[in-house]
């Protein structure tokens, strides 16, 4: 990068908010993703106008340099790492709620917004934003958008895109576009809100987002169901799915995981269980969730639970729910390097994908801790190893292969939440084809035609 557009940069937003330092570069060459190659940006630029984030794309589009937007780098698949350097445009600033909108059951934020914060802002209005990433306390909005998370809500109400109504985007030439709005019906020309969201900000930047909101649920029934082994929890799964039973939260942990949590944070978790299922149902009517979830309870017992706990108090099933997320940190505790994956099949396969996934362990001879919103399909199989390991690091690459080819055979998906990013970029034609692939590519080349938005991410690296 020239002297040149580092001083028009600091022209366009102040010296103060240009990071040039070794040591502030450093933070920005890696996100949450494991057994990825880092790489320093040239400078990190921090815009807090929409006006200035136009600028520096039209500077950016000029000199043909890459822009890697980043808000908290919590994603999971290395989509937030500047492989080609050039600049890093943190939108930690960019977050306010411009609007709560009850009567049209919308709000409009900014993207740099955690999560949380609009969840507590619309609770005041009875409402919920359902989309409830494991990282929901840190994630940002923008984040959550551009690599369409999903959430331990997921089963009953779907992932992020489900609840995007309308978008601000600045485009790779600097011009401004805005997608959807507040109707509940938009059917007009080509979706660009969906395109946008699921993009990994190789489309565009998002600068404001309109997301639909429902009413909260009023009456909601928890449990812990042990299990002593692991194809019957699987099979609870798929019964209860096949009952028209749909929980809010159907989350699974494995005997792994459960002996890592309990470990970490010592809340009481059987550890000789070979799997726990996390299960909430929730509603406006109270005896329809009393009977969906006494539904739940005997598909529990037919299929050999081994006990359930049922939450009588909030505190009870705060505390079943804090076991759950704390799955992903008690995990990364036990080793140097923890290998996160997405894999996503029919909700009928994840009794095969479950014993796959034991078997994938066995044959490596590898750690692997499954746990994951096993209610929607979506499990994560956490790989626990050391980086610096060669041999054995050949081997989690293998595993990781496998996962992924038994996924896609199983009728699955590469990622049901993290994005493709760096980490599943050489999987998407064993997803979509060559051709499928190559349709992709003409959007992105046809909307940003020097490949400078997020370079390197979705497709491989070599194809553009």
């Amino acid at each position: 990068m020239s002297k040149n557009v580092l001083g028009e940069l600091i022209g366009i937003l102040g010296k103060e908010n240009v990071l040039t330092e070794k040591e502030d570069l450093i933070n920005y060459s890696y996100d949450a993703t494991a057994d990825m190659p880092s790489r320093m940006p040239e400078v990190v630029v921090t815009p807090s106008t929409k006006e200035q984030i136009i600028d520096i794309v039209k500077l950016a589009s000029k000199n043909k340099v890459s822009i890697v937007t980043r808000g908290s780098g919590t994603n999971l698949s290395g989509g937030t790492i500047p492989v080609n350097g050039g600049i890093v445009l943190s939108m930690l600033r960019f977050d306010k709620i411009v609007e709560v909108d009850p009567a049209n059951l919308t709000a409009t934020v900014q993207p740099g917004l955690v999560i949380q914060r609009l969840n507590e802002s619309v609770a005041e209005h009875g409402l919920i934003y359902p989309p409830d990433p494991g990282t929901v306390a840190t994630a940002t909005m923008g984040g959550s958008v551009s690599e369409c998370s999903g959430g331990l809500r997921g089963l009953k109400y779907g992932v992020t895109k489900d609840y995007i109504m309308g978008l601000e985007v600045v485009m790779p030439d600097g011009e401004v576009i805005r997608t959807g709005g507040k109707t509940v019906k938009n059917v007009s020309g080509y979706d660009l809100t969906k395109l946008f969201t699921g993009a990994e900000g190789t489309l565009g930047i998002i600068t404001e987002i309109i997301v639909k909101l429902i009413p909260a649920p009023k009456y909601r029934r928890s449990m812990l169901a042990v299990f002593d082994d692991l194809d019957k929890a699987g099979k609870t799964i798929a019964d209860i799915i096949s009952n028209k039973v749909i929980p809010a939260t159907l989350e699974i942990m494995d005997n792994v995981t459960i002996r890592t949590v309990e470990n970490y944070s010592r809340i009481g978790l059987p550890v000789d269980a070979e799997a726990v299922l996390v299960i909430e149902v929730d509603g406006s009517i109270e005896e329809v969730v009393l009977r969906e979830f006494e539904t739940v309870k005997a598909i529990c017992a037919e299929n050999g639970a081994v006990s359930t706990k049922i939450a009588e108090s909030d505190t009870e099933r705060d505390a079943i729910f804090a076991a759950r997320r704390a799955a992903l940190p008690a995990l990364a505790q036990v080793k140097p390097t923890t290998v996160l994956e997405d894999a996503t099949v029919p909700r009928s396969k994840i009794p095969d994908m479950l014993k796959a996934l034991k078997g994938i362990a066995e044959k490596y001879n590898l750690q692997i801790g499954t746990f994951g919103h096993a209610g929607d399909g979506n499990l994560h199989p956490t790989i626990l190893t050391d980086e610096s390991n060669t041999d054995e690091m050949e081997r989690v690459h293998k595993a990781v292969d496998e996962i992924f080819d038994v996924a896609i055979k199983l009728g699955g998906t590469l990622s049901g939440e993290h994005g493709i990013g760096m980490a599943k970029s050489k999987y998407m034609e064993l997803e979509f084809g060559k051709t499928g692939v190559g349709v992709m590519m003409k959007i992105k080349e046809a909307l940003d035609p020097d490949n400078i938005m997020n370079p390197g991410k979705i497709f491989r690296r070599d194809a553009l």
